[in-house]
């Protein structure tokens, strides 16, 4: 076979291999088009993160926020809960879900949060506190001996209560106080606090302990994306991070 042979059959080739490429884009245009129309309709002003194919064919992968739903191609079904794999006894979609978690909150920033570092840290978590959640005030007094287990704990603030009640009004006063720590820290013990108003990130906070699925406080997101719910001790939970269980 001459070399000007073998340049026309891998010339066939690539064409061949963008045909295919080429139907496979248009094929997912027409897929992720009629999932975001369905969800248009009931979700309007709502878009889609990201539309990806799932394990299962016929069926995608749609992200909003932190949250993992299922849709046929088609855009009329919807499936809301866990994917297992039943061959490797694996959820698939909690996987997902720890992933999306920390990047959701990695989106945050610090700068956002009101951080208690460990002086030699090993993990960082992520709480959803409510000022004056009795659980919350508990994990509270306890800080430091979850930074002398090595944890890190990072504070995003949840008031239950909703905007526009008294527990959210604390909240804000605590970001928009000087020190925030120590403002947090009086405001958990039960000290009135002084009035304060700025621009906050607040709302952004509760927007996504509501995606997360929130259903109480304290809330903790571990290093690795999971999230457990209510109140841990620090020695079981080092315990937890340590042994990845």
């Amino acid at each position: 076979m001459t070399v000007m042979m073998i340049k026309r059959l891998m010339n066939a080739g690539l064409l061949m291999l963008s045909a295919v490429m080429f139907n496979n884009v248009m094929a997912e245009n027409a897929t992720n088009e009629a999932i975001v129309k369905s969800l248009r309709q009931i979700l309007p002003d709502v878009a889609p993160d990201q539309i990806t194919p799932s394990p299962i064919n016929g069926i995608s992968e749609v992200l909003l926020g932190p949250q993992v739903f299922y849709v046929t191609n088609d855009g009329r079904y919807l499936f809301q809960g866990s994917l297992i794999d039943l061959e490797t006894r694996t959820d698939i979609s909690e996987d997902r879900r720890k992933q999306i978690r920390q990047d959701a909150l990695n989106q945050v920033g610090e700068d956002k949060m009101i951080v208690f570092p460990a002086k030699e840290s090993r993990h960082t978590v992520t709480v959803f506190t409510d000022i004056d959640c009795t659980y919350c005030r508990k994990l509270h007094r306890e800080i430091d001996q979850y930074n002398e287990q090595g944890i890190t704990v990072r504070y995003m603030l949840y008031p239950r209560s909703g905007v526009n009640t008294p527990s959210y009004y604390k909240s804000v006063s605590v970001l928009c106080d000087a020190d925030r720590q120590k403002a947090l820290t009086r405001a958990k013990a039960g000290e009135e606090m002084e009035r304060r108003n700025c621009e906050n990130p607040i709302k952004e906070h509760m927007d996504m302990g509501t995606l997360m699925g929130l259903r109480g406080t304290p809330a903790i997101v571990v290093d690795d994306g999971e999230l457990l719910p209510g109140y841990v001790p620090a020695a079981k939970l080092a315990k937890a991070l340590d042994t990845g269980s």
